[in-house]
């Protein structure tokens, strides 16, 4: 296979919807000791809930998760042109495939 169309930048989209992913997942944990070094007893003291990561409000939560989905079908598409481009698929290809993809991704 070529480089790829896109030179692989389509991974880029999936390092986004990861990070996204992230901050979902760690929401209300204890931040790392590494994270909060800097600072001492007084100020815990004075803003506990600075040694936890941010709890956000449902409705952001439902945007981050509608932005993961979007991102994850953008980064089908991407791979799926980026082949097709290539040469490394052909026209039926590109269209079974991504019809494959998409609804792998709903499962």
């Amino acid at each position: 296979m070529a480089k790829g169309h896109f030179n692989y930048d389509q991974r880029r989209i999936r390092d986004i919807h990861e990070q996204i992913q992230e901050e979902l997942d760690i929401q209300g944990i204890e931040k790392p000791i590494e994270d909060v070094r800097w600072y001492n007893e007084e100020y815990f003291e004075k803003y506990p809930e600075e040694r936890f990561n941010i709890v956000y409000r449902e409705d952001i939560q439902k945007i981050f998760k509608e932005g993961i989905e979007a991102l994850k079908i953008a980064e089908i598409y991407a791979q799926r042109i980026d082949w097709f481009l290539s040469g490394d698929d052909g026209e039926e290809s590109l269209i079974s495939r991504l019809k494959e993809d998409l609804d792998n991704l709903n499962k």
